[in-house]
């Protein structure tokens, strides 16, 4: 007999690698499942209407992939970097947005959320720095901590020299080895990042001589505004038009514009760094879905203009009828972020507030979620922070769940 009795089973915590440690359940996907409560007005998860997904054009793509010849493709074994007429279309997207590139530069990935995690699994070794926004995409945060980095905070308009950011990662016994943004409508903001901004962001990792990760979920969903051009294609400008020069990887997905249960993302950059993610790719699922993949290339092929005007119109009226909401029902000392797309508004409520608190109170008076805003910072702190989501829910219950929140709001600033 062992000193641990054989009827106690094994002790499983005790065999986990040091980075399971830094494995958190994410508090959207936990809040999720209070879309199942009727009785709740739930502005928690950051998803697609599933009403605007185009179901008949799939089950046409689908039926297509499945017959004759194509079947046994659709359903056999393939290639790592993915399926080639839709890393082709792609690469033709990518040239529409300032990004010339071929399908070489392409490698497609399980949802851009498998991207961040090869990104992660790529670059980061333990105690080694990623710089992130203050706040940041909580998804991203899962990724890279499994790989056990620090954090330090990339503010692009800001006077710290790159001497310092460096200086303060090998004071913690590594190296900083990317900085990462969502450019466009960021998860959990809303807000876009300026040209200017863009260009100080490539101006930094030039002197850190580091990569940078532009997630772009969400670039297809502007409403108002100029454009601004993804950072890849900024730093096409600067060196000639030639991807290989260039240090940016970019992040796609279909999830937010055809749809996220398919999950095909993509990443476009420099083809040695595609070249380490296909290895990735095949050591991690050996390749995605070929049968969503080619679902994906028939639909975007015919009607993704067409399939984007169409929730870019429903989901601009919601976030108006949002942002009227809380100009009508927030009290004075709260602000919020006024975004030209995307799916979310940032919340600052006065420094007394707590939103895990907030939550708990609008849950068990109101029947109104949200997220709060602390998942969102690597170092724990934006307690007064909350992220509204406008993309699933119907007007009316928007106006009416931020009348309800507003309550809540009113009655605890007293």
């Amino acid at each position: 007999m062992t000193s641990q009795s054989r009827g106690d089973g094994l002790d499983w915590p005790k065999l986990f690698a040091t980075r399971a440690e830094r494995m958190k359940a994410s508090e959207i996907r936990e809040l999720l499942k209070l879309l199942d409560q009727p009785d709740v007005i739930s502005f928690a998860g950051g998803i697609p209407d599933p009403a605007l997904f185009p179901a008949q054009a799939f089950s046409d793509a689908l039926a297509q992939s499945l017959t004759g010849d194509q079947a046994g493709q659709a359903l056999q074994y393939s290639v790592s970097e993915g399926y080639l007429p839709l890393r082709q279309w792609i690469a033709a997207r990518m040239g529409s947005l300032g990004v010339k590139c071929t399908a070489d530069n392409i490698v497609i990935t399980t949802g851009s959320q498998q991207a961040l995690d090869f990104l992660g699994k790529l670059f980061l070794s333990p105690g080694d720095t990623a710089l992130v926004g203050w706040p940041t995409y909580l998804g991203a945060l899962q990724a890279f901590n499994a790989y056990e980095p620090r954090y330090d905070r990339l503010n692009p308009m800001g006077n710290r020299l790159p001497a310092d950011f460096k200086a303060q990662a090998e004071a913690a016994g590594g190296r900083v080895k990317f900085a990462y943004l969502s450019g466009d409508f960021a998860n959990p903001t809303g807000e876009t990042v300026t040209r200017e901004a863009r260009e100080r962001v490539l101006d930094l990792a030039e002197a850190l001589d580091i990569p940078v990760i532009e997630d772009a979920a969400y670039q297809s969903l502007r409403y108002e505004g100029e454009e601004v051009p993804p950072i890849l294609a900024l730093d096409l400008m600067r060196h000639g038009g030639d991807i290989e020069k260039t240090r940016t990887l970019y992040c796609g997905s279909f999830s937010k514009t055809l749809a996220p249960g398919l999950r095909v993302g993509w990443v476009c950059g420099a083809t040695p760094v595609i070249g380490k993610l296909v290895l990735t790719k095949q050591a991690a699922d050996l390749h995605s879905s070929t049968l969503n993949q080619m679902a994906i290339h028939k639909v975007a092929s015919a009607d993704f203009a067409g399939q984007v005007a169409r929730i870019k119109q429903a989901y601009q009226s919601r976030r108006d009828t949002m942002l009227k909401a809380l100009d009508a029902h927030m009290p004075d000392g709260v602000s919020w972020t006024h975004p030209d797309g995307g799916m979310f508004v940032w919340i600052t409520l006065p420094e007394k507030f707590d939103g895990a608190d907030l939550l708990a109170e609008c849950l068990k008076s109101e029947r109104v979620a949200f997220v709060p805003g602390k998942a969102f910072f690597a170092d724990g702190s934006g307690a007064n922070t909350i992220r509204l989501s406008f993309s699933r829910m119907a007007e009316k219950d928007i106006a009416e769940g931020i009348a309800r929140l507003g309550r809540v709001v009113k009655r605890k600033a007293g």
